[in-house]
């Protein structure tokens, strides 16, 4: 499915969660300079296709899937904590945000409630939105955290405390994202899914509800437009 259609969105949405990375902001490749640099770092070389295995992952399991990668188990602390580290150094120089991403939000923003949920770590995210001046169109941000033993995608748990969150059922929610691990969160969430971006090769995309090529996809701002309630739509 390449276009929207009454299936994904003719129903009572009642609240939209977010990614970040790839979705909202154009950080995806900052994260493959920093894996880079950490490869780098180290003497080691990224095999080829690691991006694309990597993509969407908690920054945790893509530092011990790089050493898994190089067959170097014992490098998977070291090679996180570098990947980290020069990943907010690029982040922090250059926030981007993704096409159509900031137009949409503020759109969105007040007529339906707003969440992020993100891979990312939380200073991540916060910094990254606040430098984009987005941070204060959504009500809650929801990260991975042991504590509350909140699992990074592809587990549900990001997606389903947003929905909770924002006080909706997650059947009543939209998923935005950008790539496959975080359709399958939110598909595992039960929310609906909107994919965006460059579509998946094989039958990835058909895991989402629709799949569009960015945020500024007309159709998708048309839609933004014709909310008038600030309660957002109510179809039968």
């Amino acid at each position: 499915m390449t276009t929207l259609d009454h299936a994904l969105l003719d129903w009572s949405l009642e609240a939209v969660v977010f990614d970040c990375d790839g979705t909202l902001m154009d950080s995806e490749r900052h994260w493959q300079e920093a894996r880079s640099r950490a490869f780098r770092e180290h003497g080691l070389q990224p095999p080829p296709g690691f991006a694309e295995q990597a993509l969407g992952l908690h920054y945790e399991d893509c530092g011990r899937l790089m050493a898994q990668a190089v067959h170097k188990p014992e490098l998977a602390e070291d090679l996180t904590a570098a990947l980290l580290d020069h990943f907010l150094a690029l982040v922090t120089e250059e926030p981007v945000t993704m096409p159509g991403a900031a137009r949409l939000v503020r759109l969105l923003s007040g007529r339906l409630p707003l969440a992020v949920a993100s891979n990312c770590p939380r200073v991540v995210v916060e910094g990254s939105l606040e430098r984009a001046g987005l941070l204060a169109h959504f009500r809650h941000l929801v990260v991975p955290d042991a504590g509350d033993r909140v699992r990074p995608k592809p587990h549900p748990d990001v997606y389903a405390v947003a929905a909770r969150l924002c006080g909706v059922p997650p059947r009543r929610a939209l998923a935005v994202e950008d790539s496959l691990t975080g359709v399958e969160a939110a598909r595992r969430a039960s929310l609906r899914v909107l994919g965006v971006g460059p579509r998946p090769q094989g039958d990835g995309a058909t895991r989402a509800d629709a799949w569009l090529p960015s945020l500024d996809a007309p159709e998708l701002l048309a839609w933004a437009h014709a909310l008038d309630s600030p309660q957002g739509p109510r179809t039968p």
